[in-house]
């Protein structure tokens, strides 16, 4: 008689790879589970729901569609949930962090029209009456502006908020451990199987010069959670001698200019460290520190260049316990 599992015992979890290309960058997924419970062909479809609504590069997104309004859409799910973080955490940090930098980002060539100079002063002037997320509103199922010519840019947590949604797509088929990322946005839960190792996740070493960034800097231990991370190392603009990062401070018109190199925040989920990622980078250490001491339920790890161009590094006490020491 041939072996075989006893009658009720539960079937090996493995694990099963899904990947590709989706809102301009990669997305991996894996997950554990005794069988293929959720294929490529599901992810996509929830990719393509998410794009139809958040995406500045689908020209007939329901964003793009809000930003060509004079008054305003109504939004689907998608819109809605991500624009009442968006508001709620631009109120948190005092605008720091505001959606409506659109008209700025593709002012200084980080939006989906490349431009051929950056913007002089009074451009820059000219813009900054149209940023604001105050004007914006969301009324029952409508999503509203005060003034024409207010645009959203959500690209700032979209990646955040996708990754959490893909991480719900596991849980309707009750997979329990997995880990999902999106264009370097993660959310983890459980265990790695066959063997039960622990979720690890890798922080990157910038390097404050042109070259990409090489190596890891940290490793961190996860058991559930979202870890995002937002640099200025990443993504920027030359002009001759003129180089801009990509975030811009919404108060001014130009880059920020800090002294933080990034942020990698965990939280609860991913959206929630997607936007509060980007509102640190706009802080500078000391408020970034302060603010932190202020919101317990986020850990942070915060790099930094010192006056001497040397790079630094400072973590939240709950970060500190998550780093996988050699």
């Amino acid at each position: 008689m041939g072996l075989g599992l006893a009658a009720g015992a539960p079937a090996p979890r493995r694990a099963y790879h899904l990947s590709g290309y989706a809102q301009g960058t990669t997305y991996a997924v894996t997950y554990y589970a005794a069988d293929s419970a959720v294929a490529g062909a599901d992810v996509a479809r929830q990719l393509a729901e998410i794009d139809a609504s958040l995406s500045l590069y689908a020209p007939g997104s329901l964003i793009n569609r809000f930003n060509q309004a004079a008054r305003g859409v109504v939004a689907d799910r998608h819109l809605r949930l991500v624009v009442r973080k968006a508001l709620a955490v631009y109120r948190d940090t005092g605008g720091r962090f505001d959606a409506t930098v659109e008209p700025l980002v593709q002012a200084w060539g980080f939006g989906p029209r490349p431009v051929a100079r950056p913007p002089s002063a009074a451009a820059i002037a000219a813009l900054l009456p149209l940023v604001g997320s105050d004007k914006v509103h969301l009324r029952g199922d409508s999503l509203v502006k005060d003034v024409p010519g207010v645009h959203l840019d959500l690209n700032g947590i979209a990646q955040g908020y996708t990754v959490d949604v893909l991480a719900a797509l596991l849980e309707r088929h009750r997979i329990r451990n997995y880990l999902v990322e999106v264009g370097g946005e993660i959310r983890v839960r459980g265990r790695k199987w066959p063997g039960g190792a622990p979720m690890r996740v890798g922080v990157e070493r910038p390097d404050t010069t042109d070259a990409p960034p090489a190596g890891l800097q940290q490793v961190v231990q996860l058991r559930a959670g979202g870890i995002t991370t937002s640099g200025n190392y990443r993504k920027f603009k030359r002009w001759g001698p003129v180089k801009s990062a990509h975030l811009i401070d919404p108060k001014t018109g130009y880059a920020f200019r800090n002294e933080l190199v990034s942020a990698t925040v965990v939280a609860r989920d991913a959206l929630t460290a997607d936007a509060y990622d980007n509102a640190l980078m706009g802080m500078g250490l000391a408020d970034a520190l302060a603010f932190l001491r202020r919101h317990r339920h986020l850990q942070a790890y915060l790099l930094y260049q010192r006056p001497d161009g040397t790079v630094a590094d400072t973590a939240t006490r709950g970060f500190q316990r998550l780093i996988v020491h050699p």
